[in-house]
């Protein structure tokens, strides 16, 4: 099978850009990516390459009216929507297209702009009750804070160490919504959202986007590139968000992603040096150390309040870029920034935010509805330098 490696990346700011439309976010991050691989734009004309571009609210013919303003309109292009898993999807979509010998190279990039009037986070109108009578997403995982409270003597404060550690990453990271650090005193006495979620235990509404560039062996042996980085595992599965209705203090969808990458990986927990995960919400960021197996069900709490999840810690650094609580989550932009942040963290170089000798990382996706009518997926990659 074709080997899969990530030869550039790129990213713009995320937050909000009024006077920026999407589309033209999109082009600056594959712009960027592009110009990072050191290959000049004919040879993605002239070689066999395939665009991916995930996104979740914004029409049809993304990739397509992002591509023609850099002249790649002639690209074979697939649009991907998969909630806040379709940036995931499409770098995923982009790699199985190289393994299977469809492409020598893909560009795969996500965008979204949720700031916009009538575009905020979540866009979508409800068509059940549940939804009608206010189970949105800070509700629902509101829930599944209480229950992890109750289940395992999870602390608000430790929920809240999550935000503090997240925002101290991400004022290290040019690229943040929010770059201004918060103790835990203000993480509790900001505004409540849905108890206990507090404003500053929430994920901003951001606009952005990010983009990779992925390459096959063959295709990198005969251009003599030196990639650094390369995909080795990923997992992506689908299911019901809460199965038959039901909060839980875990994500199924999850674990079974994570199982995935990790048997096609050959690797385990263990040999994870940094994770940027999905944690829109502190719980969620707790109930994933869990998930993926850095920790045991239940110890999440603790797993944070040591310090381990921090860069430098001693464990799984955590979000190194700052996670979706701090850098923000324009939700087709998510997954490729997370993969985006790999690639800069493997090749050593993240400036001020480095991961101490980071060898193995892992990005990790997952969404869709809140409620028992709504399904979603979950997105698991792990990366190894090279």
């Amino acid at each position: 099978m074709e080997r899969v490696f990530v030869l550039g990346a790129g990213m713009t700011t995320f937050g909000p850009q009024p006077d920026v439309e999407v589309h033209e976010l999109a082009r600056r991050a594959v712009w960027e990516a592009l110009g990072s691989t050191g290959l000049p734009p004919q040879v993605f004309r002239s070689r066999p390459t395939m665009a991916f571009a995930g996104h979740a609210y914004q029409g049809p013919c993304f990739a397509q009216k992002t591509l023609m303003k850099i002249g790649l309109q002639g690209l074979p292009m697939i649009n991907v929507e998969n909630a806040c898993a379709s940036g995931s999807t499409a770098v995923i979509g982009a790699a199985a297209m190289i393994r299977a010998g469809e492409a020598e190279l893909a560009i795969a990039f996500g965008a979204e702009k949720l700031t916009r009037p009538g575009g905020g986070f979540l866009p979508i109108v409800a068509d059940d009750l549940e939804s009608a009578m206010g189970r949105v997403m800070p509700a629902a995982f509101a829930m599944q804070a209480q229950l992890h409270m109750e289940r395992h003597g999870t602390t608000r404060e430790q929920m809240a160490m999550v935000a503090v550690k997240n925002r101290r990453h991400g004022a290290l990271n040019p690229r943040c919504h929010f770059r201004e650090e918060v103790t835990v005193e203000q993480v509790l006495a900001s505004p409540s959202i849905a108890e206990p979620l507090t404003r500053l235990a929430c994920c901003p509404v951001s606009d952005g986007a990010a983009a990779v560039v992925l390459a096959g062996e063959a295709a990198v042996r005969s251009l003599g590139l030196q990639p650094g980085v390369e995909l080795v595992g990923h997992g992506l599965v689908s299911g019901e968000r809460t199965p038959f209705g039901i909060v839980d203090d875990h994500s199924e969808m999850s674990i079974r992603a994570a199982r995935l990458a990790y048997e096609r990986a050959g690797l385990g927990p263990a040999d994870v040096d940094l994770c940027e995960m999905h944690d829109p919400f502190t719980i969620a960021e707790l109930i994933h150390y869990e998930d993926l197996g850095f920790c045991a069900p239940g110890e999440g709490g603790a797993y944070v309040q040591s310090g381990r999840a921090a860069i430098g810690g001693g464990g799984v650094a955590v979000s190194p870029s700052g996670g979706l609580m701090s850098k923000g989550h324009p939700l087709g932009a998510t997954g490729v920034a997370q993969v985006a942040e790999m690639f800069w963290q493997l090749r050593g170089e993240a400036g001020a935010r480095q991961v101490p000798g980071a060898r193995v990382g892992l990005t990790h996706t997952v969404g869709g509805g809140v409620t028992r009518l709504e399904a979603g997926a979950s997105a698991v990659m792990i990366f190894r330098a090279l």
